[in-house]
């Protein structure tokens, strides 16, 4: 008698394993996906702030606009005199 109830014993245990093992599974699978979801939005946040700000900087600043016209595409003021640094390899 006592084999037959750790028979049934064993068998609501290993139906309970089959019915809620892979929902947890896939409730773990969706919590991973959700904290990286997370942590995309909040660098997405935080370079979207970057570029308002840079976007605020190019339209009222003008020092800013000539900085990044130097550093981008290399504009000079009359007069001045450009030094480019050139390696030598050896």
């Amino acid at each position: 008698m006592k084999r037959i109830g750790s028979a049934k014993f064993w068998l609501v245990i290993a139906a309970f394993v089959v019915i809620f093992l892979p929902p947890f599974a896939k409730y773990q699978e969706l919590r991973y996906k959700n904290a990286k979801l997370e942590e995309r939005i909040k660098s997405l946040k935080s370079e979207n702030e970057r570029l308002t700000e840079e976007k605020r900087l190019l339209e009222t600043d003008i020092n800013y606009v000539e900085k990044k016209a130097r550093e981008k595409i290399g504009v000079v003021r009359r007069g001045e005199i450009v030094m480019k640094e050139v390696q030598v390899r050896r």
